[in-house]
């Protein structure tokens, strides 16, 4: 039982839906602190001019949990990165596929920041053909504070054996408590695939929605191309 946990993401990377993609449960880590200038409610696509930040603009205190950081709605986001989206891939050979979903979750009233990027991970998780259900958090009822201990209270809770850990694990995480829990930890070392894209040289690191839009169907295996798992043990 392969448990893989994140932060929810503002229309994720490649690297996140191949560690999504290889989990049977992923946990959207909504309990956590959001971090101002991250990946929490931003991310990149490609256009004529090269990679385009789409950012939710949000109203944030220091130390907020992702789940209570409010979405500025003073400013017409949605409408921006539908039309953005619209623009930089109108000649994307699936843009017409899945232009009405997208345009369903931009049309949609969003408040908070985290259903809106959680409900933007779980719509491209399924569009790419990932069949890994997602939970949350908050839903769960696990309260430690110390962020290695509460990865173990997740994967206990969801009685894992394996844990897929981020490719920066080394640099947060203490593999001590999963080893005395009796858990696996993998840590993920993805590989960029290249791959066909629109406006010129090939750009790495965008929203999976790039890839998508591009390549359809194909896309799952394509993203799926870069995983590279190591195992991590107690020094």
């Amino acid at each position: 039982m392969k448990v893989a946990i994140h932060q929810p993401h503002y229309l994720p990377w490649l690297g996140y839906f191949a560690k999504w993609a290889a989990a049977d449960v992923f946990v959207l880590l909504d309990t956590v602190q959001y971090e101002k200038n991250g990946w929490q409610n931003r991310n990149r696509i490609k256009t004529r001019d090269g990679a385009r930040w789409l950012t939710i603009p949000v109203r944030s205190r220091l130390g907020m949990p992702i789940r209570e950081v409010p979405i500025d709605d003073d400013q017409p986001w949605t409408r921006r990165h539908l039309t953005t989206i619209a623009q930089a891939y109108a000649r994307a050979p699936y843009l017409e596929r899945h232009h009405e979903a997208l345009r369903a979750f931009y049309e949609r009233t969003w408040t908070r920041l985290a259903p809106a990027t959680a409900a933007s991970a779980q719509w491209l998780a399924e569009a790419l053909g990932i069949r890994t259900p997602a939970r949350l958090a908050s839903d769960l009822g696990i309260t430690t504070a110390d962020p290695s201990g509460r990865l173990v209270d997740i994967c206990r809770a969801l009685g894992a054996t394996t844990y897929l850990a981020g490719g920066d694990a080394t640099s947060y995480l203490d593999v001590r408590p999963f080893a005395a829990a009796g858990l696996t930890v993998l840590q993920q070392r993805y590989g960029h695939p290249e791959y066909r894209q629109e406006h010129g040289p090939f750009v790495p690191f965008l929203s999976a929605l790039d890839v998508l839009l591009m390549h359809g169907d194909d896309a799952l295996p394509i993203l799926r191309r870069g995983d590279d798992w190591h195992e991590l043990t107690p020094a």
